[in-house]
């Protein structure tokens, strides 16, 4: 049985998934300037993945025997494209984060399944990271 720590962790995740889904999705339909059609395109691409970790974590939690939050983390969107990127880039970072103490959590508990499914949901992420300081030539 996963401890109610892990729990808590995997519903932060679900919660930081489905607020960058939400986040991403509504600036691929906002995004304006001269580079917006192109990035507008990775805005929408990564909101797609996110709902789908959103998914599998939500899918692992109630197999676990937590009960799977509906609610988001708070959503910030962003007034121009850079806005948009650096919120974003900030955050992939707190994903990679918060998805690295889940590791280290699922790992000491024995839960082999978990930190299996958090470590592809982090390369994920990492690539998102990548994805977004690409955009703002960092």
């Amino acid at each position: 049985m996963a401890s109610e720590r892990l729990l808590e962790l995997l519903n932060r995740a679900i919660a930081r998934e489905i607020q960058v889904s939400i986040q991403y999705m509504w600036q691929h339909v906002t995004a304006k300037g001269l580079c917006s059609p192109a990035v507008r395109n990775i805005f929408r691409s990564i909101a797609i993945t996110e709902m789908k970790h959103a998914e599998a974590l939500a899918e692992r939690l109630d197999y676990l025997g937590g009960k799977p939050t509906t609610q988001p983390a708070p959503i910030t969107v962003g007034e121009s494209l850079e806005e948009m990127i650096r919120l974003d880039l900030q955050a992939e970072e707190e994903a990679i984060e918060l998805y690295r103490q889940i590791i280290d959590v699922a790992t000491q508990e024995g839960d082999h399944v978990t930190a299996h499914m958090m470590r592809s949901i982090l390369a994920d992420e990492e690539e998102h990271h990548n994805e977004f300081k690409t955009l703002l030539g960092e």
